[in-house]
């Protein structure tokens, strides 16, 4: 199945479409780019170059992808911003390319990227992320598999979020969010386990209970972080969730919210 494409879109030659790919009124397709099969491009977006996008992207009226990265240390370098299987971008969200610090800004498979969104350049996105209306992520922010973003929510550049945690609407987040945790608030503040969201992504309620019980131990006690750790060791079953919110900890660059 050919591509399908509106009289009025602009697509370069040296852009590759798959098949089945279609293209509304109005599209911009620039060099360097490669649209996946099945993919969707609605009115008036843009694909300003160096975007692949897998199979099955949808890209919403008027966003743009591929700018350049908003950083004054650029220099023009070849890098790319690339988009995983069947994630949909929402109307008028803008997605920028890396600098030279990673050469790609990458969104994972199955996201939601919902309406006016801001990914600048060097975001990496996991699997299955929801970032809502309006949230601004800046620049090298990383955020793990299927974590959530409430509306209007804005993210420091270097801030990692993770996996599995939620954060609320209009928050301010500077510093990291640990992974199966709620944060929301200005200044944002950590509100206990994402105890829903575990539920439906089919947690074994054992892994929850011990999780409820990390979070206690970090965040709701008297010791500091190095007296944790060592209580976390002894005390704590050691399944893989455990692991990952342990070495979240342990390998927090700005430090983590509280």
């Amino acid at each position: 199945m050919t591509a399908a494409i509106h009289p009025t879109a602009i697509v370069s030659d040296g852009a590759v479409l798959g098949a089945g790919v279609r293209v509304g009124p109005g599209v911009v397709i620039g060099d360097g780019c490669e649209v996946g099969d099945e993919c969707v491009l609605d009115a008036r977006a843009v694909l300003e170059r160096n975007v692949r996008l897998a199979a099955g992207v949808r890209v919403g009226i008027g966003s743009v992808l591929g700018g350049d990265p908003q950083d004054l240390k650029y220099q023009g370098e070849e890098t790319w911003v690339e988009i995983g299987e069947g994630t949909r971008i929402r109307e008028y969200s803008t997605i920028n390319r890396a600098t030279a610090q990673s050469f790609r800004t990458t969104v994972g498979k199955g996201c939601f990227i919902m309406s006016y969104v801001h990914l600048a350049h060097d975001c990496h996105l996991g699997d299955g992320v929801i970032i809502s209306n309006g949230t601004q992520l800046a620049g090298h922010v990383t955020i793990e598999d299927r974590a959530i973003l409430s509306g209007l929510v804005a993210v420091h550049q270097f801030v990692k979020i993770g996996k599995h945690s939620f954060v609320g609407g209009c928050s301010r987040v500077a510093k990291d969010v640990p992974p199966f945790l709620k944060a929301v608030g200005n200044p944002v503040k950590l509100y206990g386990l994402n105890s829903v969201g575990l539920q439906r992504a089919g947690f074994d309620e054992a892994v929850i209970r011990e999780l409820k019980r990390a979070y206690r131990l970090f965040f709701r006690s008297e010791l500091n972080v190095s007296q944790a750790m060592e209580r976390a060791a002894t005390e704590l079953s050691p399944s893989p969730e455990v692991a990952h919110f342990l070495r979240f900890l342990e390998e927090s660059g700005r430090g983590v919210i509280i």
